[in-house]
């Protein structure tokens, strides 16, 4: 009798789920750069001997731009705008490494009141200094391997700039904002945003050299809206790229 009424809550919530499903949209889309691609400088790591023996033999570039050959976009953050029914906040945290002297991934995304997780998994110093214009700042040393260090975000904020204070080359940006209507392009310049109420909305996307796009998307209950976004390289830098981009990469 037991087990019937536990395969019964079981096809119940299945079917909950389904049904919640049925009654939302996704949106899925690509991120593309039409003009000439970039060249990406190489980091020089040789003001920290342990950095540039780390990475021994690798060719490092800093990322302003990461496209491939036909000019597909990774690392666009990517969000709706709007107003949304409130939904509770993931209690898995957000996770940015520092490898090799280096922030991966370079783009994530967070909500406000989530927990991001910065870890260093370099047996060496580094310093995590997040700069914010909304009260979201942050600033703390991980002196050796294995530390991690905690910080829930308290106001949405497109983008978040983490810097490593020791080692300037490294870079990294945190997409902060209050629903979890948003996603990371990836190596092919693609994202999915599930589960999203029908309307109409703002979608935004924002590239690092080349700041922010926006459209207009409608989604509908049961089905996918595709959307792609373009950028000629002609943009000016992001606002909040700034920094990056006047530093040099020695």
């Amino acid at each position: 009798m037991r087990l019937r009424a536990v395969l019964l809550l079981g096809v119940c919530l299945s079917g909950g789920n389904l049904f919640a499903q049925a009654q939302t949209g996704t949106i899925k889309g690509h991120v593309r750069l039409t003009g000439k691609l970039p060249g990406n400088p190489i980091i020089r790591m040789g003001m920290d001997p342990m950095c540039s023996k780390m990475n021994a033999g690798k060719r490092v570039i800093q990322e302003y731009v990461a496209a491939s050959i036909d000019g597909s976009l990774a690392n666009v953050f990517v969000r709706l705008q709007g107003n949304f029914p409130q939904t509770p906040v993931s209690s898995q945290p957000v996770i940015i490494d520092q490898r090799g002297c280096i922030y991966t991934p370079r783009v994530i995304g967070a909500r406000v009141g989530q927990t991001v997780q910065i870890k260093n998994s370099d047996n060496l110093l580094h310093n995590v200094h997040g700069y914010s214009g909304k009260d979201n700042s942050f600033n703390f040393g991980q002196a050796r391997a294995g530390i991690i260090n905690d910080f829930k975000p308290k106001n949405e904020e497109v983008m978040l700039h983490l810097q490593c204070d020791i080692h300037k080359w490294m870079n990294a940006y945190i997409g902060i904002v209050t629903n979890p209507y948003f996603a990371v392009s990836d190596k092919m310049g693609a994202f999915e945003i599930d589960k999203v109420p029908p309307g109409t909305y703002t979608i935004q996307a924002w590239q690092e050299r080349y700041g922010f796009v926006m459209k207009t998307v409608t989604v509908k209950a049961g089905a996918v809206a595709a959307i792609d976004f373009t950028y000629s390289g002609n943009e000016k830098p992001a606002a909040s790229g700034l920094r990056d981009l006047v530093l040099s990469a020695d």
